[in-house]
């Protein structure tokens, strides 16, 4: 059932939790201020992060369809999806599909622990 090898989203995983771990990305108390500063920056604050970089490149270097089954395994392990959805949550997945795979996984805080436990749903785990 597993269409993307597990090495990759173990991987991604170790790459979002040492992404999300860091201090320095943390969202600062008057976010509208930020927001209005990445605007008229034209970028995130984090685009220049090494770390942000390897986790968008490995997401983007990824067939479309590799990023819907990423994005339907994110949601299989937050539970949005069931094991017996799994077919609803990649036509879902499927549906939505762009181009900002990599940033809308990154922005999901516990990314790297809903991937985690979709894969644990699957029968899969990371070797520590």
């Amino acid at each position: 059932m597993l269409e993307l090898n597990p090495e990759i989203v173990c991987l991604l995983i170790s790459q979002a939790h040492e992404f999300h771990a860091k201090e320095t990305l943390r969202v600062p108390d008057d976010a509208d201020l930020q927001e209005e500063a990445r605007n008229m920056q034209g970028m995130t604050p984090y685009e220049e992060d090494i770390t942000y970089q390897a986790f968008k490149n490995t997401v983007d270097d990824l067939e479309p369809d590799q990023q819907e089954f990423l994005v339907a395994l994110m949601w299989l392990g937050r539970g949005d999806y069931d094991l017996e959805e799994w077919e609803a949550a990649l036509e879902a997945a499927h549906e939505r599909h762009n181009d900002r795979t990599a940033e809308y996984l990154i922005s999901t805080p516990l990314v790297a622990d809903y991937l985690e436990e979709g894969l644990a749903l699957m029968g899969y785990q990371c070797d520590e």
